[in-house]
């Protein structure tokens, strides 16, 4: 029974893992870029989301879109600053901004939230569905039934529409997409909106399940890592049953071995599927976005 429920454990947190790097797989896939500062927008997400909440007295279904909206003008101001950097493809400077921006918001969040930890309660963090001996509260459900939704809706966007296919002319080529007519500053502005819009959302639904601390960014901008690159860069599928194995493993690597230690195992895993499989879970798919 033990076993069942760090199943079910895992199967939460491998869509919350899913969930956060949604965003970053888009990004890599359309843009071929890495945020660095995704890790710390999750942060960011997740503070605004218990400030409204708990300081405001807005209702936790108003909070989310609220901290979406925070997120979203984040990563068009991130893309301001790095647009010449992003239309030369200059991955260097990318980096280095993308890394000196996520130092940025620690600090600030620090200062305006304050750097001890918060607590985030909603009314389905206090509710637990039961099944005999295993249980989840309501908002673990809440999380795997939005991850499926927002991977479900993204592809087909990206499969089934105009926008899907102007996203994808800019994943294969954007010097051809250009000259096509393609606005390709749009759409990376798009792309990175999208980004901030969609991390903050992870951050306010899984935010009700840990500590909000200015620190927990490091540690999600690195399994997200380990989630984008092990489902196939750019692939969204992939992106989605990569978090979930990572989310098994996770949870059954920490009970039968230490949880001390998930993070090198993690890593581990990344290097022998990826030795085995160059292109990670989603080689298999087409160039690009998929």
């Amino acid at each position: 029974m033990t076993y069942l429920q760090q199943i079910i454990n895992g199967i939460v947190l491998g869509h919350a893992y899913a969930l956060v790097a949604i965003g970053w797989t888009l990004l890599l896939g359309v843009a071929r870029l890495v945020n660095f500062g995704h890790g710390q927008m999750y942060m960011l997400g997740a503070f605004v989301t218990w400030w409204a909440v708990v300081k405001a007295g807005v209702p936790y279904a108003l909070a989310l879109p609220i901290a979406m909206l925070v997120g979203a003008l984040f990563g068009l101001v991130m893309q301001r600053v790095m647009l010449k950097a992003t239309l030369e493809q200059n991955l260097v400077s990318i980096m280095i901004m993308t890394l000196g921006f996520g130092y940025v918001l620690n600090g600030g969040a620090a200062m305006v939230f304050g750097s001890t930890g918060q607590i985030l309660e909603t009314a389905l963090s206090r509710r637990e569905l039961a099944f005999g001996e295993l249980w989840l509260t309501w908002q673990d459900a809440a999380i795997v039934v939005a991850a499926i939704a927002v991977f479900v809706t993204l592809k087909w966007i990206l499969d089934g529409t105009r926008v899907g296919r102007l996203v994808r002319m800019v994943a294969e080529d954007p010097k051809l997409a250009m000259l096509a007519g393609v606005n390709v500053r749009r759409v990376y502005y798009g792309v990175f909106a999208f980004e901030g819009a969609a991390v903050a959302f992870a951050a306010g639904m899984v935010a009700p399940r840990t500590p909000i601390l200015t620190s927990m960014g490091f540690e999600e901008v690195i399994m997200t890592f380990v989630v984008v690159v092990l489902g196939g860069i750019g692939s969204v599928t992939g992106s989605y049953v990569a978090g979930v194995a990572l989310g098994l493993f996770t949870a059954l690597f920490g009970a039968l071995v230490s949880p001390a230690y998930t993070t090198a195992a993690a890593f581990l895993v990344l290097i022998a599927v990826l030795v085995l499989r160059p292109g990670g879970l989603g080689a298999g798919a087409a160039a690009g976005v998929h």
